[in-house]
């Protein structure tokens, strides 16, 4: 058995990766540049509009399309899940009872 060898076969189907938005709405070449998944905001609206891009699992070619928490997005071999993050809207939330 080679052990230095590199598997050409991925096992399983390829899984979503969480991402958390601190605010929804987020335009969709964003969300590519920040995860890294592109390398600048200009090839994220290339692939965009090239149709590279599934939104919820089609085709998305607007570039500036508003992505809430719920929304999937492929490009490549990744895929990400939008979440909002949990803190949003607990800022200035007392729990009642403890104010003093």
């Amino acid at each position: 058995m080679d052990h230095n060898a590199t598997p050409s076969v991925i096992e399983g189907p390829l899984e979503f990766r969480d991402v958390e938005i601190s605010r929804e709405p987020i335009e969709l070449y964003k969300i590519l540049k920040f995860e890294s998944m592109v390398g600048s905001g200009g090839e994220a609206k290339a692939a965009v509009a090239a149709g590279q891009v599934l939104l919820n699992g089609n085709v998305e070619t607007q570039k500036r399309k508003k992505i809430m928490a719920g929304d999937t997005i492929e490009f490549g071999e990744e895929k990400i899940r939008i979440q909002l993050s949990p803190t949003i809207g607990h800022e200035n939330h007392e729990t009642p009872g403890t104010a003093t």
